[in-house]
């Protein structure tokens, strides 16, 4: 087993710089990369009547900015440097997890992406937890009773939630209950008042869940189905292989029967993803969900650096959560062996 995992993370590295150099490749040949954005604000500025004193400036008229002034801005951005050594360069700083500093934002690439994380981890956490509650349980009951009235009005509602896009549902849930047009009950932005600070702990603890409410229900409701049909699948197969039969036959209770039997087969899909989801859990982020409740999070930060061409929140990040999803993968994978010990790595060693 060691030496598995031991294989494993050298196959990381070579993935890693792959991804990261197709990344770095593309964004040389997308237009209106930094240097022509800061370019085209100068000229815009200019050309409204904001114009530089004196004939040295950086805005020549007609003739646009002067090339002294193009190669200064290339060096300002680290442009100035063939592909290949910044590449390398790049990858020498990201080893120490130094990202740099945001193009737009004008931070630190790592305090940044930490600064958006509160709403990442509130929306990724608490959804995480609310569909592997539900959906484990209500998945072994609909199993259990199958093609009863209970397992097809679950699944109606289930997939009738699933049907609804997450946005669309924020939407409703704003016009219900966040004061649109019916019932002002929940808060419509941030993840907690503007005077929480000034709140008892208690008080805290609830501004925040009432705050949740509304966004967590809009981005869980359409993740119940898969995960609810999974469970009930994997739980239904087992429970019709022959091995259940002769448990029966031999006198043991159905509760028996599925907690020391089926269980441990039909958990084996589910809970060999749960590593990787809860991981990445911390860090995900939707962007629709993120702007309709006015929550400043990563899925808003991902979408803001690729339109503002801000390469190194774009780069930076992806570098860490390309790490973060190759460990989960292997810890997806290590989970078969703790679920099921008939399972082994040995042979690929």
């Amino acid at each position: 087993m060691t030496i598995y995992i031991l294989k494993r993370f050298l196959l990381m590295i070579p993935t890693l710089i792959g991804v990261m150099l197709i990344t770095f490749a593309i964004t040389q040949f997308v237009p209106g990369g930094p240097v022509e954005r800061m370019m085209a604000t100068i000229e815009g500025h200019n050309a409204a009547g904001e114009a530089t004193s004196g004939g040295t400036g950086l805005y020549q008229g007609k003739q646009g900015i002067d090339q002294e002034r193009v190669e200064q801005l290339k060096k300002l951005y680290g442009f100035d440097k063939p592909p290949l050594q910044r590449f390398i360069s790049m990858m020498k700083a990201y080893l120490v997890f130094d990202f740099g500093e945001s193009y737009y934002h004008h931070q630190k690439v790592a305090d940044l992406v930490i600064s958006k994380l509160p709403v990442s981890m509130s929306l990724g956490l608490w959804s995480f937890l609310i569909v592997y509650s539900v959906c484990i349980p209500l998945g072994i009951h609909k199993a259990i009773h199958d093609g009863s009235r209970f397992d097809i009005f679950t699944s109606t509602v289930i997939l009738v939630g699933y049907a609804i896009p997450g946005f669309v549902l924020g939407i409703v849930l704003i016009v219900l209950f966040g004061g649109g047009s019916f019932w002002n009950i929940f808060p419509l932005r941030g993840l907690v008042s503007d005077n929480w600070r000034q709140m008892s702990l208690i008080h805290q603890i609830f501004d925040y869940l009432w705050h949740m409410v509304l966004p967590i229900t809009a981005s869980t409701v359409s993740s119940l189905a898969v995960m609810t049909l999974l469970t009930k699948n994997s739980f239904l197969e087992e429970i019709r292989k022959q091995y259940v039969m002769t448990a029966r036959a031999k006198g043991l209770t159905d509760h028996q029967v599925l907690y020391k039997h089926v269980f441990r087969n039909a958990i084996i899909p589910i809970i060999t993803g749960f590593p990787g989801q809860f991981i990445t859990a911390f860090f995900t982020g939707s962007l629709l969900i993120e702007t309709i409740f006015s929550l400043d999070g990563m899925g808003l930060l991902a979408y803001e650096s690729v339109l503002n061409r801000d390469y190194p929140v774009v780069l930076g990040t992806l570098y860490f959560f390309t790490i973060i999803g190759l460990i989960s993968r292997l810890l997806s994978d290590l989970s078969y062996v703790w679920v099921d010990p008939r399972i082994s790595f040995e042979s690929q060693q």
